[in-house]
């Protein structure tokens, strides 16, 4: 019996919860209220006919602007203020800026300077090791190259053996000398 007596009620439903009961009584509550506002705007307009406006032209040809020279120099004056201001802040603004880009051009070659003398320490490293003695010879070793004889090895800066055999040279002879 009660649930018949709750299902009678109006504005419930059986299968309603409180949340969804209390949102529609909440909605119900400002509809009403918007439809109170909207009686007392109708009540508040000035009588049953709506407002008509009358577009009306206005001729200001003939109007001559009478010239004011101390607003005409007040206006030079603070646009020359106004330039120089906006004149220095570009000058800042350009030297800021310029300021920056050195200091990034300055890192950057200095990172540069970094990598070059790291490459230039490697290469420096392979040099020692590539020209270590006792590493070509063992390289010769193994492509079966032997120490060479006595007398196979010509040097250009020695200074020549008087006893060495030498090679034949032709002297030429000048003729008309005798």
């Amino acid at each position: 019996m009660a649930t018949h007596v709750i299902a009678a009620q109006p504005g419930l439903n059986p299968g309603q919860s409180s949340h969804e009961r209390a949102y529609e009584r909440a909605y119900d509550r400002i509809r009403e209220r918007n439809d109170a506002l909207m009686a007392a705007q109708r009540r508040a307009r000035r009588g049953p006919t709506p407002e008509v406006f009358f577009l009306k032209r206005f001729d200001n040809s003939r109007l001559v602007k009478a010239p004011d020279p101390a607003r005409a120099r007040e206006m030079r004056t603070f646009a020359c203020a106004m330039a120089l201001l906006f004149g220095l802040i570009m000058i800042y603004g350009w030297q800021h800026l310029s300021s920056i880009e050195y200091g990034y051009r300055i890192e950057s070659e200095k990172q540069q300077m970094q990598q070059l003398e790291e490459d230039n320490r490697q290469l420096r490293l392979s040099e020692a090791q590539l020209g270590d003695p006792v590493r070509i010879d063992q390289a010769a070793r193994r492509l079966g190259l032997t120490a060479p004889q006595p007398g196979q090895v010509v040097r250009p800066d020695a200074v020549a053996d008087p006893n060495a055999p030498a090679l034949a040279q032709i002297t030429p002879v000048i003729q008309g000398i005798r």
